[in-house]
């Protein structure tokens, strides 16, 4: 090849690089469920939308990096996002931020209290007067989840041992260590593997499923539901069919973001379940025409609702 020819072929290829835009995910920290849900999104994004995604692991909820520009995409639970952009829950006296939008709905977050398969709380009633990880200071989301299981049996904070923890990891290490005695983290979660690896095996506690239990429960969660889970080997802590509780992984954004990328985000998401399960196995509970499912307080994305009504799932 002549020296002008090669000259030619870099630029190309050093083009076509240029070419890939890059974007910010923000995520819980590594090894929680969204970390790894966040870079099975990043993967497909890079092979199918030719958007180089960079997952941005933070210690806390990551709305702010999102609505300041220094991300463009957050992987959150549903009724946080709702919160965060209605000056509500834990972001009370905040003030609102109608700048967030909404990209689609992704998995189903199966959560769960976990104790060691040996321990002699059966029950989340069985909680009262243990050691239970609480404060959350940098991750006040799941301290309301925690809560809003303790109040399924009846309970509240004030009727166990609270043990602060800054965040959901850390309080994996509290477990693991022995500082606590309940574990809660969403079911698949890398965490989960390593605490069942560390002290011998898990059990997961069940909700009650009754009108009032669950009424209980979403005062503190709005939007939760229960799943019937069963036993898999994908799942530690589960031998039987379990209830347990639910609500949605959301994927948000600002309005700031192009209507372009948006739309290519939620294109390539849709349309390739199968390469999200190969990166992160409970992709498999993600069911594609229900990205357009509406999030309370929060508008779609303008890129995102052309490409749902593009293909029916909206009006």
């Amino acid at each position: 090849m002549k020296p002008l020819q090669i000259l030619f072929c870099s630029l190309v290829i050093v083009a076509g690089a240029a070419s890939a835009q890059t974007i910010g995910i923000v995520t819980t920290p590594a090894g929680s469920f969204s970390n790894s849900a966040g870079q099975a999104i990043a993967k497909v994004l890079a092979e199918k939308a030719k958007l180089r995604a960079i997952v941005q692991a933070q210690a806390s909820t990551g709305f702010e990096e999102v609505e300041s520009g220094s991300a463009d995409f957050n992987v959150s639970n549903s009724f946080d996002a709702t919160f965060f952009a209605t000056g509500t829950g834990e972001y009370q006296g905040q003030g609102k931020h109608p700048v967030m939008r909404y990209a689609g709905a992704l998995i189903p977050y199966r959560v769960a209290m976990h104790v060691r398969a040996d321990s002699g709380i059966k029950t989340i009633g069985d909680l009262k007067g243990k050691r239970v990880s609480s404060d959350f200071n940098a991750q006040k989301t799941i301290a309301r989840i925690i809560e809003a299981h303790l109040a399924n049996a009846g309970l509240a904070y004030q009727d166990v041992v609270k043990v602060p923890a800054p965040n959901v990891v850390r309080q994996a290490e509290d477990f693991m260590s022995g500082k606590v005695d309940v574990l809660f983290f969403a079911l698949g979660s890398a965490a989960i593997k390593q605490a069942n690896a560390s002290v011998g095996g898990l059990r997961v506690l069940e909700v009650d499923t009754s009108a009032a239990a669950m009424q209980r429960t979403q005062a503190l969660l709005p939007g939760a539901y229960v799943l019937q889970v069963a036993p898999s080997p994908a799942i530690e802590g589960v031998t039987q069919p379990t209830h347990l509780i639910a609500f949605d992984m959301a994927l948000i954004t600002t309005a700031k973001v192009s209507d372009d990328v948006v739309y290519r985000v939620a294109k390539a998401l849709h349309d390739n379940k199968q390469d999200l399960v190969a990166t992160f196995p409970p992709f498999g509970l993600f069911q594609p025409q229900n990205m357009a499912k509406p999030l309370l307080g929060v508008p779609f994305h303008p890129g995102a609702m052309k490409y749902y009504r593009e293909i029916g799932l909206m009006k």
